[in-house]
């Protein structure tokens, strides 16, 4: 998706959006998917990606970047530095929750568990901190990131609402 000044932009799964000026950005339906946003507080550039899978291995297509965490990360980088955000990102992890607990063989971890670790791995690749996040749980989560405030408010009908 590209970068807009003045919208409410959707991101669906597996996709990604960078925005700055008066946006705000939108995922709904996040259950072991996890939503990572990143903000540049200075220049008011602020970036969501729904993350499908933990890594490519278990997808036969690398496209869109916003599929998995590795890609997605590096890939709003890029876009956020494009939109004049050059000072230091922040990051907020949101979703990852375990859908289908009673499938899961004993010991293994979920999806969602799976996501929330490759989602923290590529920040820190990326040299990003995580200030903020609701994640992991058996419930579904929305997310709406208002990106010249940079506040995330994070919709969830099993256990309320949070800020971020």
């Amino acid at each position: 998706m590209s970068a807009q000044s003045s919208a409410r932009i959707s991101v669906r799964i597996a996709d990604l959006a960078v925005a700055g000026g008066e946006s705000v950005l939108v995922t709904n339906g996040l259950g072991s998917c996890v939503a990572i946003v990143l903000y540049e507080r200075e220049a008011k550039v602020g970036a969501l990606a729904h993350i499908l899978l933990p890594n490519e291995v278990l997808s036969a297509a690398t496209e869109p970047a916003g599929k998995c965490a590795s890609s997605a990360v590096p890939a709003m980088v890029e876009r956020m530095r494009a939109l004049n955000g050059t000072g230091e990102i922040e990051a907020r992890l949101v979703g990852g929750a375990s859908m289908f607990a009673p499938l899961l063989i004993p010991g293994a971890l979920s999806l969602g568990a799976r996501n929330i670790v490759a989602a923290r791995a590529a920040l820190a690749a990326a040299d990003i901190s995580v200030v903020g996040e609701d994640v992991g749980g058996d419930h579904g989560r929305s997310v709406t990131f208002d990106v010249k405030t940079g506040r995330v408010f994070v919709r969830s009908v099993a256990k309320g609402d949070v800020h971020l």
